[in-house]
């Protein structure tokens, strides 16, 4: 209905009703926009095109009769400003999510669903059991003990969304499903595009984990560290570790350490985390590594990592909707809105070499 893509669109924004009716210069009041929401009145078609425009979405996106709902939500960290920042965030997931699936419905063949693997060594008790499960999932994908290049590319291999969405500082990610009224809920991971590669890489390692451990009578608290020792040993397999640094140190050097991060594309605080884990390092030295570390304020969300890496970038959705475009499937237009993007910057992506002449 209407009134749900209206209070979706307002929500994304983090507008209030009365925010709205100041955007469309009041052409209707706060209360009418209410009763839109409610569903007890229909705006006429010059108040709709004032609401898409000041909403930043179509007309058609607000007319849609399609209805998707979020499930299993579970932030890291809840937004500081309590219930209204998380309806606006979950209102943002929504609308990413469901621009994605429509891109993706343009080529059925190419969909890809998450199913998520079984295996015994996901069924844990302990904290220190999800440093198997991540062996086991590796094992079960056929990674070896490599470091991952991409994260992103990797889960969406598998089926798993991944959204890179603005959200309050302090929340790094979430994983979540959005089922369509019509059809079977599709597994997302969302991570915050305000924050660094290494903490965006560790974020999508610790929601997979969530996706895959299993631990029924968990507390909180336990379950984000067995998420949080699944991610570690997940993008730094034990004996690539190993290999590279050896099993027993008394002594390390920031430089080496750098050049560590580099391979493992993490952050220097969650490198230090795992040699102690693996007992590399002794809990003196751990002491002496990790003072430096609040030292210099690297154990903070946004720390200035030294030789930092690039923040993850989903692009599989872009990919197929530039795809739409070439083939006629969809208009320009259409794939502008699909992707939240000005037509100007969808031309660069379409023909980034204009002054290239191709016979």
């Amino acid at each position: 209905m209407i009134g749900n893509r209206i209070r979706l669109a307002r929500e994304a924004l983090g507008w209030s009703l009365r925010r709205l009716e100041e955007r469309i210069n009041g052409l209707v009041s706060a209360q009418a926009i209410g009763k839109y929401e409610r569903n007890e009145m229909m705006p006429s078609s010059g108040v709709l095109l004032a609401l898409a425009s000041a909403l930043q979405v179509s007309p058609e996106f607000l007319l849609s009769e399609k209805e998707i709902d979020l499930e299993s939500v579970d932030f890291r960290k809840v937004p500081a400003d309590g219930a209204r920042d998380e309806r606006a965030v979950n209102a943002a997931i929504l609308d990413a999510a469901e621009r994605y699936m429509e891109i993706e419905s343009l080529f059925p063949d190419t969909a890809l669903r998450w199913i998520a693997p079984r295996c015994a060594a996901f069924r844990i008790r302990e904290v220190d059991s999800a440093e198997l499960a991540a062996e086991q999932l590796r094992s079960i994908w056929k990674l070896g003990i490599a470091p991952i290049d991409s994260m992103t590319e990797l889960l969406e291999g598998k089926g798993i969304k991944v959204l890179t969405l603005p959200l309050p500082e302090n929340v790094s990610g979430s994983k979540a499903f959005a089922r369509p009224s019509d059809g079977d809920a599709v597994a997302m991971i969302v991570v915050n595009d305000r924050h660094n590669g290494e903490r965006q890489r560790f974020t999508l390692a610790h929601e997979l984990g969530h996706l895959v451990l299993e631990w029924n009578d968990a507390t909180e608290r336990e379950s984000e560290k067995a998420a949080d020792r699944f991610a570690g040993a997940f993008l730094m397999a034990k004996e690539m570790v190993w290999k590279l640094v050896g099993r027993a140190r008394t002594a390390v050097t920031f430089g080496e350490l750098e050049a560590f991060k580099r391979v493992f594309k993490v952050s220097l605080a969650a490198l230090i985390v795992r040699l102690k884990q693996l007992g590399i390092v002794t809990k003196a030295l751990y002491g002496e590594l990790w003072a430096v570390i609040v030292k210099n304020g690297l154990n903070q969300v946004d720390a200035p990592e030294p030789n930092a890496i690039p923040r993850e970038v989903p692009d599989r959705a872009q990919r197929l909707a530039l795809r739409a475009v070439a083939e006629g499937v969809i208009t320009e237009s259409k794939a502008a809105e699909l992707l939240k993007m000005s037509r100007r910057n969808l031309a660069k992506l379409l023909d980034p070499e204009p002054s290239l002449n191709v016979a």
